[in-house]
């Protein structure tokens, strides 16, 4: 057998299944909700009630759907200003040696293998009226600060926004972390040698080598901030009044349950298109320094 032969026996062994796969589970549903999304269809009945892009232009022009694209890019936005500094914190804070530190990386790390679903449950109880959140800032004579927060369509989303930064704030220390891990510890000892003081040597030396890993973490963010979906469904079903409303929640809600599959269809590739184009571009203008093997620029 020639070298050339085996060669392409191998790649075809080794990439065939996994090509068969992508196809099967990703292209093929692309290309058929591009499809569907042509059509008024329930799913019940025969494609014959061709929309061409009526379903794309009642999607853009609602006002639902423009409020929902708005709550993904809120989340999105709390996410870099809020739960970005405060990972870099409290990473910085864990990879010191200190009494107790594996103990507290468990803790934080903790709610993230939590399933959405009973992390979901588990808010609520707590968030309800009269619930252990009402309890106890009552019990700490702030019950003036007791509020409907899943009910009040002013509170709901920055609600939200705290279960989401409780459940996925550990996996974002724990990337932190292993970034940290990875940078030589002669770096910071040379910055000591020269007299740089502690938060001289982490703005000019930890920081600058942390970005490929902050830059990871800031990609991760923003694509499960526009792709969310389970914490918002099973908490509020994007309520009340659609002031929590997500685009993944939207496109459920049409398609699912009140059987429009031709226009949530329409919905599912506005998400697609939006996530791609933003993947595209970060990969244009912030990872392919990292991917060129460059560490910072």
């Amino acid at each position: 057998m020639s070298s050339d032969l085996r060669r392409k026996l191998e790649l075809t062994l080794f990439l065939g299944p996994a090509l068969l796969l992508f196809v099967g589970f990703v292209l093929v549903p692309m290309v058929l909700a591009v499809y569907y999304s042509l059509y008024n269809w329930t799913g019940f009945t025969s494609l014959d009630d061709f929309a061409g892009f009526k379903n794309y232009l009642d999607a853009l022009t609602g006002s639902v759907f423009q409020n929902a694209v708005w709550h993904n890019v809120v989340i999105a936005v709390l996410s870099l200003v809020v739960q970005l500094p405060l990972s870099i914190a409290l990473a910085l804070l864990l990879n010191r040696r200190l009494r107790g530190r594996a103990f507290l990386r468990v803790i934080v790390f903790a709610p993230y293998v939590l399933s959405e679903a009973i992390t979901a449950v588990i808010w609520l109880l707590i968030l309800q009226p009269g619930g252990f959140a009402d309890q106890v800032l009552r019990a700490a004579g702030l019950g003036g600060l007791v509020r409907q927060w899943l009910a009040d369509p002013d509170l709901v989303l920055f609600t939200l926004f705290v279960v989401i930064t409780w459940k996925y704030i550990g996996f974002g220390i724990i990337l932190l972390l292993a970034g940290l891990q990875g940078i030589p510890a002669e770096l910071k000892e040379a910055a000591a040698l020269d007299g740089a003081t502690s938060w001289q040597t982490t703005r000019h030396v930890i920081l600058p080598l942390l970005g490929p890993t902050v830059r990871i973490w800031i990609f991760l963010s923003v694509i499960g901030s526009l792709q969310l979906f389970d914490l918002v469904w099973i908490m509020t079903l994007g309520g009340p009044a659609n002031a929590s409303t997500t685009m993944a929640t939207y496109l459920i809600d049409h398609g699912f349950k009140r059987y429009e599959f031709g226009f949530g269809s329409a919905v599912a590739v506005l998400l697609f298109i939006i996530c791609f184009t933003f993947a595209l571009l970060y990969q244009r203008f912030a990872l392919r320094r990292d991917t060129e093997g460059a560490v910072s620029r």
